[in-house]
Order: structure tokens, then sequence, then C-alpha cells
């Protein structure tokens, strides 16, 4: 049974920095494409930023380049994102999910890519 984890969400100010990590299990890790979407009230699902399998590219989305980081373990089957100078428009669900890749530096940028998801961590950042 394949289980992402979402942890690391909360309250927040703008600038402030949150760090989300995403615990998988029940998968060959390794084998999967990562990505976080995140999905604030009434709108739907976004891209936020992905990571190819062995963790050598990575994408993003406009509204976060220069502001978020994805990174990923293999070793201990995590991934996570690092969330700098938060604004109020970054308010959201988040959401990891693993997709499978077998093209080695595939990022996947569209949900209909992944096969798994996380439930979802709550950020909130206010002004």
């Amino acid at each position: 049974q394949v289980q992402l984890v979402e942890s690391g969400g909360g309250l927040a100010q703008a600038g402030d920095s949150l760090r989300l990590s995403c615990a998988a299990s029940g998968l060959t890790f390794s084998s999967y494409a990562m990505g976080w979407f995140r999905q604030a009230p009434g709108k739907e699902r976004e891209f936020v930023a992905a990571i190819s399998r062995g963790g050598i590219r990575t994408n993003y989305a406009d509204s976060v380049k220069g502001r978020f980081t994805i990174s990923r373990d293999n070793a201990k089957n995590t991934a996570d994102l690092q969330m700098n100078s938060l604004k109020p428009e970054d308010t959201a669900v988040y959401y990891c999910a693993a997709g499978m890749s077998l093209v080695g530096l595939a990022v996947l940028r569209t949900p209909r890519e992944y096969d798994y998801w996380g439930q979802g961590t709550q950020v909130t950042v206010s002004s």
C-alpha cells in the first residue's frame, strides 16, 4: 500500500520560511518523479515544483521560482519543499505526489501524470 504523508505546514507571516516534507512508503521511491502542488479555496490545484527521480532536474512554477526549493533523499524516501519569503498568496493546502518515471530526467508538471497523492498539509501565510 502506497502512502505519501506530508508534514511541516502551519501558520507563517509574510517573509517567513517553512519546510514541507513528504515521507513515502510502499513504493520504489527512486523510480518515481516527485512533485508538489497546492490548492487554495475556490481554485484549481496548481503545480508548484517537481524533481526528477534521481534529483538531478527540478522545475518550478513561475510564482515560486527563486523562493521555493524542492529536494529529495532517495535513501530516506523523502521529498522536501523549502519555502522562503512566503507571501499571503502562498496560502493553500499543499500536496506531494509521486509519478512513475521511465525517463530518468523527467519532471512532471501536470496532476494527471502522477499516480499517488498525499492527504495535504495546510499552509497559511498572513500579511
